[in-house]
């Protein structure tokens, strides 16, 4: 099969993408692309015979790079995405696709003058066996109609925030950095798509920090069929890292949190519920967003575990977020 060869840009979270994308048989890490010189000696010792360049545009316009894989700082994603499916090469970006609603348009428009052009998100969550296991549970019907859920997004890392690149962009989303993953694996474990959202923010734990955006957002999301989700994205608690879930069933619920997972069978107040073993959160299993986009590149057969449709439905609720949060009304989702 063919060898595709790619170029990594951010050598951030960039380093996991040189890890899936070069452990995979059909693939080599041909450049790496960062600001920082001591980045790019660092990550060498993952690809040593990896072109190393500071300029983004030449791994963009590279002739012989088949994928870009993009994890920059969020600002640079829409320009580096749009040169490269110009330039016919696929790609791979990191959260958020980009960061505007017309940016999103553009980049549609740019994929469907360029047939045969793939495009991924790392929507990482949708590896992780233990969320796989409820995914199965919810489409075989065993947790009833699902009438409510919800997902908090406990980043507990505020120094990102108040330190680095996010701080001193000229416009930061905590929805697209961190809400995103939790309206994601809503939409995916349900196989619906919200028609409305409702969303507030708040800046009080990083007031004072120089950071200038909110660290904490609460969405309301409402589907055709009646069921209801929030998600929170909390930039700033006190907690470790973690992606809390509960599912409501007519016949289950589920309680997904920093004690384990169970499945709660009976409203009786003595009747144990049953405890969830699946892994979390299935870190090894993160690289497969990246190999299962390589296999769809390679099989017209195969589909993504994140496909483009995915990325951009997924923004658009972001998109339409951010926007009831700066008007302050419920806020119709456009699909992209």
């Amino acid at each position: 099969m063919a060898e595709l060869r790619t170029g990594i840009i951010g050598l951030g979270v960039g380093e996991k993408h040189i890890l899936a994308f070069g452990g995979h048989p059909n693939c080599k890490v041909a450049a790496i692309c960062d600001f920082s010189e001591e980045k790019l000696s660092a990550s060498s010792r993952l690809c040593p015979d990896a072109k190393r360049t500071k300029k983004a545009r030449e791994v963009l316009d590279d002739p012989s790079i088949d994928i870009v894989s993009i994890a920059s700082f969020d600002n640079y994603h829409f320009e580096q995405a749009s040169k490269a499916i110009q330039n016919g090469k696929h790609v791979f970006v990191e959260k958020p696709l980009c960061l505007h609603f017309n940016e999103a348009v553009k980049l549609r428009r740019l994929l469907s003058e360029n047939p045969g052009i793939h495009l991924s998100s790392n929507l990482n969550l949708r590896t992780c066996p233990r969320f796989n296991s409820l995914k199965a549970l919810i489409q075989s019907g065993e947790m009833g109609d699902i009438f409510y859920l919800e997902g908090d997004y406990l980043w507990g890392r505020t120094h990102k925030l108040t330190s680095g690149w996010r701080k001193d962009m000229e416009f930061y989303s905590i929805i697209y950095g961190a809400a995103v993953h939790m309206i994601d694996l809503i939409m995916w474990l349900t196989k619906m798509k919200p028609v409305e959202v409702q969303c507030y923010g708040n800046q009080i734990v990083t007031a004072n920090s120089g950071f200038k955006y909110n660290d904490f957002a609460a969405i309301l999301m409402r589907f055709e069929n009646g069921t209801i989700a929030k998600v929170t994205a909390n930039g700033g608690c006190v907690h470790p890292h973690f992606h809390k879930l509960s599912v409501f069933g007519t016949d289950q619920t589920f309680v997904h949190d920093d004690t384990g997972a169970r499945f709660f069978e009976s409203r009786e107040p003595k009747a144990k519920p049953t405890e969830i073993l699946e892994e979390y959160p299935g870190i090894d299993e993160k690289g497969r967003v990246i190999a299962s986009f390589v296999e769809a590149i390679l099989d017209p057969e195969e589909k993504a575990i994140v496909s483009c449709d995915d990325t951009f439905e997924t923004m658009s609720v972001c998109f339409a977020a951010e926007r009831a949060m700066k008007e302050g009304k419920p806020t119709p989702v456009e699909y992209i």
